[in-house]
C-alpha cells in the first residue's frame, strides 16, 4: 500500500513572498512605477501567474494591453529572484521522516515550471521529491483538482494527504477528495476558522503526528 503526502510550494514549504514582491516591484520599477508592500502582493499570490499579473496590473498603472510582454518581463524576474527565498523551519527534518517512514512524497504548485526549476535549485529542495507538478503542467491549475490527482497518480498512491497553506490549496484538496492539512504560518488570504482542513499546524515537527493520525482515518 503506498501512502503520499503532496505539497503546495509557496507559503507551505518555503518563504518565497520576498522573492515574489522583488519580481513584482521590478517589473513596476521597468515602466516607471513604485514599488507596492509585500503584504499587498501576497494577496495576488496563489492562483498562478496570469491572475497574479491580473491582480498586479488592476491594482496598478500598467497597461493591460500590453499583457503578453508584460507577462514574460514579469516570467524573466520571476526566474531570477531567488536569493531571499528560504525553506520554513523544520521542512527539511521533516520530509527526511517522512521519508524514512516509507511515505513517497510530491508537490503540486501553481508556480509555473521556469521559476519553480530556478527556486527549487536554489533552496535544494527537488532531492526530496518523486514528482513535481507545476503550475503548467497541466492546461488547468489549483483549485481544479486534475493537477493534485495527477500528483498522486504519477506518485502511484493509494491514498494520502495534502498539504497546503490557502483556501485555494484547500479547494483543490476537497474538490479531488483527499484530506487536508493546513499549514497556518503560509501566505493566507482568508483566517484559518474560515478554510476548510482535516487538520492545522504552526510548526513542522508536529506535521509528522497529525498526517499519520489523518491516514489511520482514511
Amino acid at each position: 500500500m503506498t501512502r503520499a503526502i503532496v505539497f503546495d510550494l509557496d507559503g507551505t514549504l518555503i518563504d518565497s513572498l520576498p522573492d515574489i514582491a522583488a519580481a513584482a516591484n521590478a517589473l513596476l520599477a521597468d515602466h516607471g512605477l513604485a514599488p507596492l508592500p509585500e503584504r499587498q502582493i501576497g494577496g495576488f499570490v496563489g492562483m498562478g501567474e496570469r491572475v497574479f499579473l491580473d491582480r498586479l496590473i488592476s491594482a496598478t498603472a500598467l497597461d493591460p494591453l500590453s499583457y503578453d510582454a508584460l507577462l514574460a518581463q514579469f516570467i524573466a524576474h520571476y526566474k531570477l529572484c531567488t536569493g531571499l527565498t528560504r525553506v520554513f523551519p523544520g521542512v527539511l527534518e521533516t520530509l527526511a521522516q517522512l521519508r524514512a517512514d516509507g511515505l513517497v512524497l510530491g508537490i503540486c504548485t501553481n508556480k509555473p515550471g521556469g521559476p519553480l526549476d530556478a527556486v527549487l535549485d536554489a533552496v535544494d529542495l527537488r532531492r526530496h521529491f518523486d514528482v513535481v507538478i507545476a503550475g503548467d503542467t497541466l492546461s488547468l491549475r489549483k483549485p481544479d483538482p486534475a493537477p493534485l490527482r495527477l500528483a498522486f497518480e504519477r506518485l502511484g498512491a493509494t491514498h494520502g494527504v495534502y498539504v497546503g497553506d490557502s483556501d485555494v490549496d484547500a479547494a483543490t484538496a476537497l474538490a479531488a477528495h483527499v484530506p487536508f492539512v493546513l499549514y497556518t504560518e503560509g501566505i493566507r488570504s482568508k483566517p484559518v476558522e474560515h478554510i476548510p482542513h482535516d487538520r492545522a499546524f504552526r510548526r513542522f515537527s508536529d506535521l509528522y503526528g497529525l498526517c499519520k493520525d489523518v491516514m489511520r482515518a482514511i
